[in-house]
């Protein structure tokens, strides 16, 4: 009865947010087959510590907006096995719920997973966040814990958890070797300084896409001065058509290099056949291109996972708003293509990673940007993520903007010099 009330209650709600795609101090990096599930832990361990014994009655769930065709999507699931042969979870204890809507679909499918005997359940879409908080004021009993969400750390539901990484400090290092293709592509010829344009396919003018080319960018600029960059969106997060004809019609505008926060093969396969460098995202596409691809930035959701599955078992707090950092191996970059990068990337990137990780250089130093012509000194971000509020968090903390410091979830969503936005139709 009480789920049929719930369900009626879902009819009525306000559609608030759309889709998602996608906070630090060390680095990880993978093989070229960066799809394929990375490895586990021998021990895992709690909370607090201690090594897991995983009850024999307890079960997973979870929620994936597509399937292992999306990038993203196939990120996640991978975070998930990986996370299952860690804790040792047997097959009747873990469901996949693949291909779930961000709308009362994933309400039934939380519900559902609930009813099934779920202890805690995960969802992987910006937009499944309503729908996940509504079912966890139904299941107070279960945990639930969605990426990359904004409010449970204003919601208030102690079963209620949201959870991402430092993504845009992977995402810096990405565009340092993008950056120094540029630079070689100009020693040899290829382009003169003033046409190192890179384009960029994303899929909203989210905060986290906006996040997310804004590093990438300023990773290219660090080491490739001249650049610029060109921005489209799709207005999806899967759409293989709609990338790659972005792609190419970026690459028709004059971009030299294509980056891109869109989910499908769609931009890679552009660049592969145009014969154009691209940075991937979410993995490895070098099985597909093998003359274009460079790198590739992701989140490894693993540790989250084990993480908060062990922190359900021992009956511990899970973080209301959870962090994966470059530290905890959260932030990952793929092993640089060597056939197509630059000579001296990786010292570069060796370089810059160091710098994150003794915290002498941040991404978002305002030194090396600035909005309108000026030096961005303040910046009031919306945090809190309060509809009616014109922002309620001072973002610039001695010099720079402090990204996933006062919540998990990308909050920059400044528009700087130098990155043109081609359209805005997608918000």
């Amino acid at each position: 009865m009480k789920k049929v009330f719930a369900l009626l209650l879902a009819l009525a709600m306000v559609f608030a947010l759309a889709a998602c795609g996608d906070s630090g101090e060390a680095v990880t990096t993978d093989t070229p087959e960066a799809s394929d599930a990375p490895e586990a832990s021998d021990a895992p361990e709690g909370g607090s510590g201690e090594t897991v014994s995983v009850p024999e009655d307890f079960k997973v769930g979870f929620i994936f907006l597509h399937d292992e065709n999306s990038t993203y999507d196939l990120n996640f699931i991978n975070g998930a096995n990986a996370a299952i042969e860690a804790l040792g979870l047997s097959e009747d204890q873990y469901v996949f719920r693949t291909n779930i809507p961000e709308g009362q679909e994933c309400y039934d499918a939380a519900a559902d997973l609930a009813d099934a005997g779920c202890d805690i359940i995960f969802a992987d879409s910006f937009g499944h966040e309503d729908y996940m908080i509504q079912a966890a004021q139904e299941f107070p009993e279960v945990q639930f814990c969605h990426s990359t969400g904004t409010k449970a750390h204003t919601q208030g539901l102690d079963n209620y958890h949201n959870a991402f990484a430092s993504i845009y400090e992977g995402r810096y290092l990405a565009g340092i070797v993008a950056g120094m293709k540029l630079n070689e592509m100009i020693e040899n010829g290829e382009i003169t300084e003033d046409e190192a344009k890179i384009g960029y396919v994303g899929a909203f003018t989210y905060a986290e896409v906006i996040s997310g080319y804004t590093s990438f960018f300023l990773g290219a600029r660090s080491v490739c001065p001249s650049a610029t960059m060109d921005v489209t969106f799709t207005g999806s997060w899967y759409d293989e058509t709609a990338e790659r004809e972005a792609a190419n019609n970026l690459i028709a505008g004059g971009c030299v290099l294509i980056s891109q926060h869109a989910d499908s093969m769609g931009a890679p396969s552009a660049c592969e056949d145009a014969g154009v460098p691209n940075v991937s995202y979410n993995g490895s596409t070098i099985a597909a291109c093998p003359d274009t691809y460079l790198v590739s930035s992701r989140i490894d959701w693993a540790p989250y996972y084990e993480y908060a599955i062990t922190c359900a078992i021992n009956g511990e707090a899970i973080d209301a708003d959870w962090t994966g950092t470059l530290e905890t191996g959260s932030v990952v970059l793929t092993d640089l293509n060597e056939s197509a990068v630059a000579e001296g990337t990786q010292e570069a990137v060796d370089e810059a990673m160091a710098a994150l990780e003794d915290g002498s250089l941040h991404v978002f130093d305002t030194s090396t940007f600035t909005v309108g012509g000026e030096t961005v000194t303040t910046y009031m971000a919306d945090v809190d993520t309060d509809e009616n509020s014109e922002g309620d968090t001072e973002a610039i903390v001695d010099g720079y903007f402090a990204e996933s410091t006062f919540r998990s979830a990308p909050y920059f969503d400044l528009r700087i010099d130098g990155i043109t936005l081609l359209d805005e139709n997608y918000g």
